[in-house]
C-alpha cells in the first residue's frame, strides 16, 4: 500500500431520524440516516402485512366483495 493515498478511518456514529444510533467503521465521523433496520418496515414486519392489505383490497376493487 502507497503511503498518503488512502483515506482516515474512523468509528462513526450513525444517527437515524427515529432516535436509533450505532457505531460503524467509516471515512466519516458521523452519519445521518432517513431509515435503519430499527425503523424500516422490511426488517420490522411490516411490509408483508402492508402488501397483503393492498392486494386484498385489489381483490376486493376487482370483484367488488363488500360492496352490498
Amino acid at each position: 500500500m502507497k503511503a498518503g493515498i488512502h483515506p482516515n478511518y474512523y468509528q462513526a456514529t450513525v444517527t437515524c431520524n427515529c432516535g436509533n444510533t450505532f457505531v460503524t467503521g467509516s471515512t466519516k465521523k458521523e452519519i445521518h440516516v432517513e431509515v435503519c433496520s430499527k425503523c424500516h418496515s422490511f426488517y420490522t414486519g411490516q411490509q408483508k402485512a402492508a402488501q397483503a392489505r393492498g392486494r386484498i383490497d385489489k381483490f376486493n376493487r376487482k370483484y367488488g366483495v363488500g360492496n352490498k
